[in-house]
């Protein structure tokens, strides 16, 4: 190995992003599988997930108009609470300003389950579906 400049490279472990073993209410999934979108703005789908740097683990939310298929805004940190996937909401929102009626699909996990993440949809008018599976 040393002879052809070859280096053991160790695995990093999976991380987990959803925990849907909680009791916090589930919304019905109003996207069922249908990913054809007619305009923009009127399905966002949400997901975190995880990238490695040099200091470590770092989450990222992001949301996404499923009519583009383009990342409408993103949030990342060190810490996967439910203020991770909520910022990229408030971003997502503030950059675009969709009516009323947006339906916003996500995982069932704890994050999109909350009462806070729940308001902020609640707020800006938005209809939540979650998947069926986690």
């Amino acid at each position: 190995m040393r002879r052809f400049g070859l280096r053991v490279r160790v695995a990093k472990k999976f991380k987990v992003t959803t925990n849907s073993k909680h009791k916090l209410p589930v919304a019905a999934n109003l996207l069922n599988r249908e990913f054809s979108v007619l305009a923009p703005d009127k399905v966002y789908v949400a997901n975190i997930s995880y990238l490695w740097t040099r200091e470590g683990r770092v989450y990222l939310a992001a949301v996404v108009d499923l009519f583009s298929r383009k990342v409408v805004d993103w949030f990342m940190s060190s810490r996967m609470t439910t203020e991770l996937p909520l910022e990229a909401l408030k971003m997502a929102y503030w950059s675009r300003k969709p009516g009323e009626g947006v339906i916003h699909h996500s995982d069932r996990g704890s994050q999109y389950a909350s009462v806070g993440y729940q308001n902020q949809l609640k707020e800006y008018g938005m209809v939540c579906s979650m998947s069926w599976r986690s």
